[in-house]
């Protein structure tokens, strides 16, 4: 495996470093002035920026991921867990109007520095916020060069300086434009997401969507279900309601992770805190469930944002009702809420499951920008690239992701019992 530096990433090197099938010369760091009339300021604050922050959300390209309340919430309670620093970029004209927001962080591991978006580890989706017209602002050679400000800046700051640079799961367009930050050179993650559109009825698109001998299915069983009480979707509303939905939805995915012999992101320090301080906080929030009689049969916490709806977290109960499909019954009804809140897209997120793919219209390939900034950073940008190369290797190809998906659910529960 060959490793990369693209132009994007400042080193003290002067020669060509090879990374994967391109050879891309690395550079020496420019001025730390603006360049041009872009206008940088690096924030590690998160509060200095807020305002500014949540008033650019509304209107420039970018997903839910980038939002304040996302990463403010996970910054409080992870990120600080975790010694992460916050690194939040913008870039303003001459005139002060906001071009673009960077939300990036400094993470440190044993040996190395890593610049990475802020809350990677939960967001399906990373990059920028984009005023509506920097593309047509920005060409490629342009936001290179603003980039090497950028890099320049934060290298020039002791507690800002960095090993390697490493983001993933970001998508080739950021709203309707193109995302800049494709030209640093990258890698296909391993992941995909899907997404569909949305008509305005929900009867229409369910006919459209699925065959008449589905849909007779989906009667059947959810007749079937019925016999075990009445069955009522729920939208959690605040306070104790919103609180117990959750604690379900978490109880119920933790089991379901056990399972299929994966790690329970819920016993992690912070992450159940972290959802239960998002839902009460953040008005994009939508907690549901499906009651079927006095049990939960299915829960949800998705996102509702400029007018998409995304799919986040989904669970079932993994007894007699899940055999008449308790959680494909709830999606139903989250389809329907989201058209009737006037929702145009659909984006199940992260993730190849197969309903996913029976469902969508559209498949979103993620990418990875990973690049050593020093001579330390390089073993770990390497192991970066090869990971995520053989990991996409392995998902893209049916034998093999089979045959890992059973070992993971054989050898995944042994190894957690070991270990406790």
């Amino acid at each position: 495996m060959k490793v990369a530096m693209t132009q994007a990433t400042q080193t003290a090197f002067d020669g060509p470093v090879e990374f994967g099938e391109r050879q891309l010369v690395a550079v020496r760091p420019p001025s730390v002035a603006a360049h041009g009339d872009v206008r940088l300021s690096v924030h590690e604050d998160l509060a200095a920026v807020e305002q500014d922050w949540r008033a650019f959300e509304q209107i420039a390209d970018g997903t839910v991921f980038q939002s304040f309340d996302w990463l403010a919430t996970w910054q409080r309670n992870i990120g600080r867990l975790n010694n992460v620093v916050p690194v939040i970029v913008t870039g303003h004209d001459a005139r002060g109007r906001l071009l673009f927001l960077l939300p990036l962080s400094i993470e440190s591991g044993r040996f190395t520095r890593r610049l990475t978006w802020l809350g990677t580890d939960l967001c399906d989706y990373n990059g920028p916020l984009l005023a509506a017209d920097f593309g047509q602002l920005f060409d490629a050679a342009r936001f290179q060069q603003v980039w090497r400000d950028i890099v320049a800046r934060l290298q020039s700051r002791p507690q800002l300086r960095f090993d390697v640079v490493h983001f993933d799961k970001m998508q080739n367009t950021v709203g309707a434009q193109h995302n800049p930050f494709m030209g640093l050179g990258v890698l296909c993650n391993p992941n995909g997401a899907y997404c569909m559109q949305l008509g305005d009825d929900w009867e229409k698109f369910y006919a459209d969507k699925r065959s008449s001998a589905t849909r007779r299915r989906d009667r059947t069983k959810r007749k079937k279900m019925s016999e075990f009480g009445e069955i009522r979707f729920v939208s959690a509303g605040p306070g104790a309601d919103l609180a117990t939905t959750l604690d379900t939805l978490m109880e119920q995915k933790s089991k379901s992770f056990a399972a299929m012999g994966v790690a329970d992101i819920f016993a992690r320090p912070g992450h159940r805190e972290f959802y239960h301080a998002l839902a009460a906080q953040s008005h994009f929030v939508h907690v549901s469930r499906l009651d079927v009689g006095a049990r939960t049969a299915a829960a949800n916490l998705g996102m509702i944002f400029r007018g998409s709806y995304y799919h986040l977290l989904a669970s079932y109960d993994g007894g007699e009702l899940s055999k008449y499909g308790a959680g494909a019954a709830h999606m139903h009804d989250l389809m329907r809420t989201a058209i009737e809140r006037g929702c145009t897209s659909f984006d199940f997120t992260i993730g190849d499951e197969r309903y996913k793919r029976e469902w969508c219209d559209g498949q979103i390939t993620l990418y990875d920008h990973v690049a050593p900034a020093t001579l330390r950073g390089i073993p770990i940008a390497i192991r970066f690239a090869v990971v995520g190369r053989v990991k996409r290797w392995i998902k893209q190809t049916p034998v093999l992701w089979d045959a890992a998906f059973k070992l993971r659910a054989f050898i995944g529960p042994t190894i957690r019992r070991w270990r406790s």
